[in-house]
């Protein structure tokens, strides 16, 4: 480890934090050094790519780990005590000038900062808060934080990365209790949520201080998020999205975000061989998109597995929704309530703020609504227009073959 300069172990930890998907920036507050004396960074503008912003900013961040050395041997990961991989380790101060120096040649507009466990929690973590100090403190960055805090660290040390950076996670690594002390048996499920509790009080006393005065210091803005590994354990789609619920109910979640599980070298033998279809993620990634914005329920969108508790794969999940419960269709677009259209497969949030506006003033016809989505072909059964009714279109046995994509056999040598 002594001999890898910086370039080298950039590669090697930066390629370590891939598995991390929790890096979005979303949320955080507008910090520019424009205009100013002094300060370096900004969170506005455009970057080169990786995280967006809800109004549409990309921001580019540096995502590296501090270090992939690691005291524990959870199955599941590739830098587990066990595993048989090259190791390497940033000193803080090594961070820092890595940061600053990627900024300034406008590389990246901000850092997620996650480490391994080295010596003890309660180490590791003192080290990725002396990094976000140093940037905020030393070096007046005023750029993108993210840290990945430690559950069993000392609540002032993950309290302290709260004060310094934009964001923080806590990851909740499985779905399920007996998923993680099977896989990660050194962790505990207690303990992780109990962080989390822990930094939803100091969020909300912070927004609550904010209000009250304004040099109060500004406390994680972008709040705080986790990750649940996926296809590591038996856990079904059902038990994800129902821990996903809890956690957005119990800690007021920006994000829970999902990864597949992926092979890793002299993997456990209680690990699966093969990584679950990347399409599982994309569809658990779409129902927690019903839940945030869709007003779904939980328990709907566990409507929507199959009697194995998993999400269709070739469907996304509000058709799957529609295709069980055709009763509720078809929807009338000129007298419909807002969340009655919003369950209408090929309707998105865009399309049916459009409808609502766009009513006031004259009936709609079909044409008028294809104009407002991608796919007609995917809403004409389950709604109904001044020219349109799906009469029994909407109970066709065989719907869901004529409105699901069609799958294309990809020509081996094609150019």
């Amino acid at each position: 480890m002594a001999q890898l300069d910086t370039r080298g172990k950039l590669a090697i930890l930066a390629d370590a934090a891939k598995y991390d998907a929790s890096c979005a920036s979303s949320g955080t507050a507008k910090r520019s050094s424009e205009g100013k004396t002094k300060g370096i960074g900004s969170t506005e503008g455009m970057g080169i790519c990786h995280a967006y912003a809800p109004d549409g900013r990309c921001i580019s961040l540096l995502k590296i780990l501090l270090t992939n050395s690691c005291i524990f041997d959870c199955h599941y990961c590739i830098n587990r005590k066990s595993s048989n991989v090259r190791r390497a380790r940033f000193s803080a101060e090594e961070v820092v000038n890595l940061t600053l120096a990627f900024y300034r040649r406008n590389y990246i507009e901000g850092l997620f900062l996650s480490s391994g466990i080295i010596r003890s929690s309660n180490y590791t973590m003192e080290q990725m808060v002396e990094v976000a100090r140093s940037l905020r403190e030393d070096h007046d960055f005023r750029g993108y934080i993210h840290l990945k805090t430690i559950p069993d660290a000392d609540p002032e040390l993950v309290h302290q990365a709260g004060l310094h950076a934009d964001r923080v996670s806590i990851n909740v690594e499985l779905p399920t209790v007996g998923g993680l002390k099977r896989l990660a048996p050194e962790k505990s499920a207690e303990r992780i949520d109990g962080a989390m509790q822990t930094m939803k009080t100091s969020i909300d006393d912070g927004h609550d201080a904010k209000r009250r005065y304004r040099t109060a210091p500004r406390f994680a803005p972008a709040g705080q998020s986790t990750q649940m590994i996926v296809g590591a354990d038996s856990a079904n789609d059902g038990d994800i999205v129902t821990r996903a619920s809890t956690l957005y109910d119990r800690f007021a979640l920006r994000r829970v975000y999902y990864s597949a599980f992926s092979p890793i070298p002299d993997a456990s033998a209680i690990l699966p061989l093969q990584r679950p279809p990347l399409m599982r993620e994309h569809r658990l990634y779409q129902s927690d998109w019903l839940m945030r914005f869709y007003g779904f329920q939980p328990k709907e969108v566990v409507a929507a597995t199959g009697a194995d508790g998993m999400l269709p794969l070739d469907i996304d999940p509000k058709l799957a929704w529609a295709l069980k419960f055709r009763a509720m269709f078809p929807v009338d677009v000129n007298t419909a309530p807002r969340e009655a259209l919003l369950r209408v497969p090929g309707l998105g949030v865009k399309a049916v703020n459009a409808i609502l506006v766009s009513r006031k003033w004259r009936a709609l016809r079909l044409d008028d609504v294809g104009r407002l989505t991608v796919s007609i072909a995917k809403v004409r059964p389950f709604i109904a227009a001044t020219d349109w009714r799906p009469v029994a279109l909407t109970d066709r046995a065989d719907l869901q073959n004529r409105i699901a994509p069609k799958t294309e056999q990809l020509e081996l040598f094609a150019a």
